[in-house]
């Protein structure tokens, strides 16, 4: 919907609002007028119910407004006498149009300075629960969110079980894109296959202004940008499925390239501006390794000691078969399986695991697995061919920047034709079309020989280089995905490991995500900050008792 569609959304409610209260307003003592002017008329509502100004606030955030608008009615209703079940029933199953009949048919009188406690204890459940909704919503929304890692793209820094934050206000907070959805939900209710948002009811994008920009080596939770899938978790029904900006699936990655960069892979290895990428000492970079060795006792057992890993690595032959064999980590050493070759590719390894295997004495060679230039893969991105592109070989490419402008030739289309029609296209409101005629590219059947962007863009990638779902397949990801920032883990669950006690990683309880140098957790300061506020809330109420 564009910005005009929703000014005449905005002024159709008011009118609603004006017709079905205007006669409480003046029974409350106010003006006419004041049930007509847009916001003024909230903030005078505000005073009618007897609650604080800064609800008005809380009416004009997205999403959050959707929650507050049963509120203010009920309250509405309960400041003219109507405190009865049946009253906040019919106030809120009516949405809210329950007041016009209040307002037209009954003799009511205002309750001035009424009281705000709750008549009945469900009352002063149900109130608790939707305050508690709204808060958490805010701080969901717009401050910190809870994450989880499912796959292991970025594996030896953040690891499948891991729970993060994620800051939302470090890169700037976005407004919600779908204005009516459920609180603290995805793209799908739980435990079902129903969207949890309207698709036809979106806003246009803002994001609020941030303190810090993405910065080259970041660890980024981004929206995937060409998620189709109906629900992820689930992987989907192989339909394709439109998702507005804020439904797309969460992904988190590395971002190794940012607006303004021309960024290139060579023999796997990311360079940008002519220069290797720079990454913090957390992160280690992995790559699949073949591995030959001799003798019998040269299995995955007899391997298990030279690695510095925690998660599962599957096992392959030299084609790339999959053996079925899977070494698991310390706490759950398993399947000891021995290719009848001695020859295994293992596809995640760090330069460090590659030197202990290396010192097995068995081991005959360990050769990283890179793919040579002259392969082709139709899966990498720009999807031509000729052009070099591999998951091991790259580009060189250059990652827009809002507001610069390059040439569009039939060459060059291919790297830019999706941000077009799609990402400043029809997810902005835009019906643009690219088509080739001749020599010639078309935008909306009107040759184009530059094109300006008008957002920035970036490029992710995981650190494990090999099986990571990344840039590398879908290019890049736009300004407006961009969710947040990874900060601080707070749980870590490894669900290969047996017994409680090894499921959970205490090494990385509390831990920050970004920064340099080696892991350290906080868990022992966090967790005695705890108990002195508990200890503290326990003398501080036994004081207040001999007060009493």
């Amino acid at each position: 919907m564009t910005l005009t569609s929703w000014i005449i959304i905005f002024l159709i409610v008011q009118v609603i609002h004006f017709l079905g209260t205007w006669k409480l307003y003046q029974k409350a003592g106010f003006k006419t007028w004041e049930a007509a002017i847009p916001i003024y008329n909230a903030y005078i509502l505000t005073k009618i119910i007897n609650r604080h100004w800064g609800w008005v606030i809380l009416l004009l955030i997205p999403v959050i407004n959707v929650i507050m608008f049963p509120i203010i009615w009920v309250e509405t209703l309960r400041s003219f006498g109507k405190n009865s079940s049946l009253d906040t029933f019919l106030g809120v199953i009516t949405f809210g149009f329950y007041i016009y009949y209040i307002n037209y048919t009954q003799q009511v009188a205002h309750i001035k300075n009424r009281s705000l406690q709750p008549r009945t204890t469900a009352g002063e459940w149900t109130s608790s629960i939707l305050f508690a909704i709204v808060a958490a919503s805010i701080v969901h929304t717009y401050i910190m969110q809870p994450f989880n890692i499912p796959t292991s793209s970025l594996e030896k820094t953040l690891l499948v079980g891991d729970f993060l934050f994620v800051s939302k206000f470090h890169y700037g907070a976005r407004t919600p894109k779908t204005a009516v959805s459920l609180p603290m939900v995805h793209d799908t209710i739980p435990k079902t296959k129903l969207k949890s948002y309207i698709p036809k009811l979106e806003l246009p994008y803002f994001r609020l202004p941030g303190f810090q920009k993405i910065k080259r080596s970041d660890i980024v939770v981004f929206n995937w940008p060409v998620d189709t899938v109906n629900a992820f978790q689930q992987y989907g029904d192989g339909k394709y499925y439109y998702k507005p900006i804020d439904k797309k699936s969460n992904y988190v990655k590395r971002c190794v390239g940012i607006p303004g960069d021309s960024l290139q892979i060579v023999d796997g290895k990311v360079v940008v501006n002519g220069k290797p990428l720079e990454l913090p000492q957390k992160a280690k970079p992995q790559y699949s390794y073949k591995v030959i060795g001799k003798g019998k006792g040269y299995n995955l057992k007899s391997l298990y000691k030279y690695f510095d890993y925690t998660e599962p690595l599957m096992i392959m032959d030299e084609n790339f078969n999959t053996l079925g064999g899977i070494l698991y980590n310390k706490n759950n050493p398993q399947n000891t399986y021995t290719s009848p070759s001695k020859k295994y590719v293992f596809n995640a390894l760090t330069s460090k695991d590659a030197k202990r295997l290396k010192k097995h004495p068995n081991t005959l060679s360990v050769e990283k697995v890179i793919t040579p230039k002259d392969q082709y893969k139709e899966s990498i991105f720009p999807y031509i061919k000729g052009i070099t592109a591999n998951k091991d070989q790259l580009g060189p490419i250059y990652i827009p920047e809002k507001g610069k402008t390059v040439a569009i030739t039939p060459q060059s289309i291919p790297y830019y034709k999706r941000i077009i029609e799609v990402y400043e296209g029809s997810e902005m409101g835009n019906q643009n079309a690219i088509s080739i005629s001749g020599n010639q590219v078309l935008l909306n059947n009107s040759p184009i020989t530059k094109y300006t962007f008008k957002q920035s863009y970036y490029w992710m990638m995981g650190d494990n280089r090999h099986n990571s779902e990344d840039s590398r397949y879908w290019g890049y990801v736009p300004e407006n995905h961009v969710v947040g920032k990874p900060v601080f883990l707070f749980m870590s669950f490894d669900k290969n490991a047996k017994g409680l006690k090894n499921k959970i990683r205490w090494n990385r309880l509390m831990t920050t995500v970004g920064g340099s140098g080696k892991l350290t957790s906080y868990r022992y300061l966090v967790f005695g900050l705890i108990l002195v506020y508990f200890v503290f809330s326990f003398f501080q109420s036994k004081r207040k008792g001999k007060n009493a």
